[in-house]
This record gives structure tokens, sequence and C-alpha cells, in this order.
């Protein structure tokens, strides 16, 4: 089994930043690809970003490319999300999720194994 827990969320202002963490139980994090899932306010779940299990791939949903990063420290078993020039739509509760020995990056949420708690995340005007 293993565990997510997410951390660093908070109220920032529009055009401030945070940098999201999640880190991971478990001796084989290196073998899984990683994403960020968000699910704002009356909403549907939606990806954000995914990581390969290197970290030589990444891929971003449109809302976010270019002001969000994804990387990843396999020797700390942890994933990050690095968010600039938040916007009152980015509100949203933060999930990270781990796709078990899988190769690629993933966008699709009902492929990922393992989910965290979640962090808030609530950009204000």
């Amino acid at each position: 089994q293993v565990q997510l827990v997410e951390s660093g969320g908070g109220l920032v202002q529009a055009g401030g930043s945070l940098r999201l963490s999640c880190v991971t139980s478990g001796r084989t994090f290196s073998m899984y690809a990683m994403g960020w899932f968000r699910q704002g306010p009356g909403k549907e779940r939606e990806f954000v970003a995914s990581i390969s299990r290197s970290g030589a791939t990444t891929t971003y949903a449109d809302s976010v490319k270019g002001r969000f990063t994804i990387s990843r420290d396999n020797t700390k078993n942890a994933v990050y999300l690095q968010m600039n020039s938040l916007k009152p739509e980015d509100t949203a509760v933060y999930y990270c999720a781990a796709r078990g020995v899988f190769f690629g990056t993933e966008v699709d949420g009902t492929k990922y194994d393992y989910w965290g708690q979640g962090t808030q995340v609530t950009v204000s005007l």
C-alpha cells in the first residue's frame, strides 16, 4: 500500500505563487508515474499535470501550461507542483496520485492506483 501526503496549500492573492509537495511512502516511488489533479467548488475533478517515473517527460493541462511546473525527486519520494501566476479559477482542492509501474505520463484519473487526501488552494482577487 502506498500512502501519499500533500502539503503546501493555502490562501494566496491572484498573481501569486504556491508550491505543493506530495511525499509518498514505500520504496518503489521511482516506479510510479505521478500526477496532480484538482477539484474546484461544484466542479468535477480535472487533470492538472503528470510526470513520468524518471522525470524526463511531463504533460500539462492547457489551462495551466506555462504557469505550473511539475517535478519530482526520487531520492526523497516526493513530487512537486510549482504554481505561478495563480488565478481565482485555480481555486480547488489539489490531489496527487500515483500510477504504479508505468513508463509515461497519464492524464486519465481512473488509471491511477493511489491518491492523497488533498490540499486546499484558494486564490483571491
